[in-house]
């Protein structure tokens, strides 16, 4: 138990946190794609930063780069520009960096196996580019940290688990342990290192402790994570002698979400779940953090504090995660194993207030709270790129920097990237778009949206829909846009005889001025998805189901429907590539007759680009004209064309299918790019949702792609009155 001085020391510090108001916010300044620092002959190797530092002159960041084999340099004197500045290859794999004043210690793994582990620790300059010297570590090194007054360093000797061998059971020997070395005459000092032995400690495998995260404190105590052990060391870093060590406890989670189903159901509980923290970070010289990560037989999803007896004096439960969810960041596909995964932490202070930053490796953002000395108040949630590892806060500058390993260059898709982010008075810029909980007080999960509709009498109302990507639960949300974050207030289900409606791929909706809509389904063959017109009630019923003719189909592609809209008793539907009976670089907008039952169409003439393709996203009707969102599948540096279209609503003269179709005429209304710039991080391929309210304001949303291989950012872009 703490005694009353340090709990009447804790309250002093809740009460001054509360005492003012706190305007301060983090916003993104840049976003630097680490393949910037690859040669200009092997553009497409993957690299990935993964745990990142800064000198202590704040200019410069350093991660370590596992896939390379070294360590990449960023130039941050323009934060907003940040610049290559260099890669120093290694003779092995960094797998982690602590900065010692302007210079960098970075921990190396070279073992030859996993039974035969090895690794030394270096003394980098990032100046002139070059290891000053190192010492070998007779393991496997996982963290490093350095000490506040730098005279010393700790590096955890992981020696981890084959996963592979024997399901991953542990022990698995050589045992781990902890190193401390001294800094002297500004080098390592290799015959100073002390070993610390870990065994014995633990009661899940007391000869395998397997140390995987350090961090000092201002009086040279060390925290180590036991991650599979879920259990914590103090060591003090001077002599070397364990000071205390305890189990990590575990968790009962409330709310959550336990299948990977392709639905968001967050009524799951788990009982008794290990917390196996990851990273830990002191919050003084009493308490410390561990993001509970899970890598063994636990996770419990969230962030706990503990004092260094032993206390637990915070556990988030499934809060952090509750906000994951709200913010459209939530993996599904993680549900089965450890949701969003708490995996890295930072904790600085800036002005008056100690923040803590919590990662979430699979969600791909930071949540800032700020420490209170009690329960931590929750500030914001930050979008930080795809799978954030790491962190690190200059505070002198008023900058805090992620290191996102995840590269699917292999893919076509986006690079990894360092993202920077500035504390200043300005309001958050992010996220643009969240959830309320439901009618229960659980969180409204929601993402992959697809296709908008604004309400038919109520200005700032807007209607979204989800794709195939949750197709256990396709849904209509109903979206309040006249506040910022814009709200997700409520979530309809679409229901097909009592029950959530399968083989739909949701691209676009309308409203019917009747309270009910009009969707637009893309089929796959493949998958025995139709493609498909379907009208739902208000309560979200199928009541009525129009498949694409016989004579289309016949020369059908995955790529069908993407946006719907109803002019009179005519629904237009836009189909997103060319189909096998379409000339090359036209897509059809199809055109149905409510009354008739005949189909027609038009020819819309697509932009041509060097690289991918170009398709139609979406469809919206306001007043006399037809407005189309026309995009590239390309992200980043490569998209050229995110653009807003407008045609004339008279000069749509549909033909009947099978006969020479007439090519309609388009105007550019907006460049869509500049917008999809405005959060300062790389632009999504996925521009898919437009809407008009009655009172003329336009709205645009991109997909996340459920946060699969996507950093799961949702751009909710205010366009005001075109």
């Amino acid at each position: 138990m703490l005694s009353l001085t340090s709990r009447l020391s804790l309250l002093a510090l809740a009460v001054a946190a509360s005492s003012g108001a706190h305007a301060e916010q983090f916003n993104r300044v840049a976003s630097f794609p680490v393949s910037q620092n690859l040669p200009a002959d092997n553009w497409t190797q993957e690299t990935s930063p993964e745990i990142i530092t800064a000198t202590a002159d704040g200019q410069t960041l350093v991660y370590s780069d596992s896939p390379r084999g070294g360590l990449g340099f960023v130039d941050i004197r323009e934060a907003e520009q940040p610049k290559p500045a260099g890669f120093l290859a290694l003779e092995g794999e960094p797998t982690s960096v602590s900065a010692l004043g302007n210079l960098v210690v970075t921990a190396v793994n070279t073992s030859e196996n996993y039974v035969k582990p090895s690794g030394f620790v270096a003394l980098v300059s990032p100046d002139q580019m070059k290891v000053i010297n190192q010492c070998e570590l007779g393991g496997q090194p996982d963290s490093v940290a350095v000490s506040a007054d730098k005279s010393l360093v700790a590096i955890a000797i992981e020696n981890e688990r084959d996963e592979d061998l024997n399901d991953g059971q542990i022990p698995q020997l050589p045992a781990g342990d902890l190193v401390i070395l001294s800094v002297k005459d500004g080098q390592l000092d290799c015959n100073s290192m002390k070993r610390v032995d870990m065994t014995g400690l633990a009661d899940i495998a007391p000869s395998d402790p397997e140390p995987e995260f350090v961090d000092f404190n201002a009086q040279g105590e060390i925290v180590v994570t036991l991650q599979e052990n879920n259990h914590l060391v103090i060591v003090d870093g001077a002599s070397g002698k364990v000071i205390n060590h305890f189990s990590a406890g575990s968790v009962d989670l409330e709310g959550i979400d336990t299948e990977k189903d392709g639905a968001l159901t967050f009524t799951d509980s788990l009982k008794s779940v290990l917390r196996e923290p990851d990273a830990v970070k002191w919050l003084d010289n009493e308490r410390f953090v561990i993001a509970n990560e899970g890598d063994y037989q636990g996770g419990a999803r969230g962030f706990s504090i503990f004092h260094k007896s032993g206390e637990l004096l915070f556990e988030s439960g499934a809060a952090f995660e509750h906000e994951v969810v709200r913010a459209g960041h939530y993996p599904d596909k993680r549900s089965g194993k450890k949701g969003s995964e708490p995996e890295g932490l930072e904790v600085a202070r800036f002005g008056d207030d100690t923040y803590i930053f919590v990662l979430s490796e699979r969600g791909s953002v930071m949540g800032v709270y700020r420490d209170t000395g009690a329960e931590p108040e929750f500030v914001q949630l930050l979008p930080s790129g795809m799978a954030p590892e790491s962190a690190i806060a200059i505070p002198s500058r008023g900058l805090l920097a992620s290191a996102n390993e995840k590269d699917l260059v292999e893919e076509g898709g986006a690079r990894a990237h360092v993202m920077l982010f500035k504390w200043s008075d300005a309001p958050a810029a992010y996220p643009q778009l969240i959830s309320v909980n439901d009618t229960a007080g659980n969180p409204i999960g929601w993402g992959a949206l697809s296709g908008l509709a604004a309400d038919d009498k109520e200005p700032g109302i807007v209607y979204a829909v989800n794709d195939s990507f949750y197709k256990k639960q396709p849904r209509i949300f109903r979206i309040d846009a006249t506040e910022h974050p814009a709200r997700i207030t409520a979530a309809i289900d679409i229901t097909r005889e009592g029950k959530a409606a399968g083989k739909l791929d949701l691209e676009g909706i309308a409203s019917d001025g009747k309270g009910g809509f009009w969707l637009a389904s893309e089929g796959n063959v493949d998958k025995e998805v139709p493609h498909a017109i379907h009208h739902v009630n208000a309560a979200g019923e199928i009541t009525r189901t129009i498949e694409l003719p016989s004579q289309l189909l016949k020369h059908q592609s995955r790529f069908g429907a993407e946006g719907i809209a109803l002019a009179g008793d005519t629904l237009w539907v836009a189909m997103q590539r060319p189909w096998g009976d379409d000339p090359d670089h036209h897509a059809k907008l199809l055109a149905y007759d409510l009354k008739t039952g005949q189909w027609g169409a038009v020819h819309y003439p697509l932009e041509q680009v060097s690289e991918g393709w170009v398709g139609l996203s979406e469809l919206e009707l306001h007043k006399d004209s037809l407005y189309v969102i026309e995009r590239d599948n390309q992200i980043g540096e490569k998209a050229s064309i995110k653009r807003l279209y407008r045609i004339e609503l008279s000069a749509l003269k549909p033909r009947p299918l099978g006969e020479a179709l007439p090519v309609v005429s388009k105007t550019l209304v907006r460049d869509l790019i500049p917008d999809l710039k405005s959060l300062n991080g790389y632009i999504t391929d996925k521009v898919e949702g437009f809407a008009i309210d009655v009172s003329g304001k336009a709205y645009v949303v991109t997909d996340n792609d459920g946060v699969d291989d996507s950093s799961g950012e949702t751009l909710w872009l205010k366009l005001g009155t075109l």
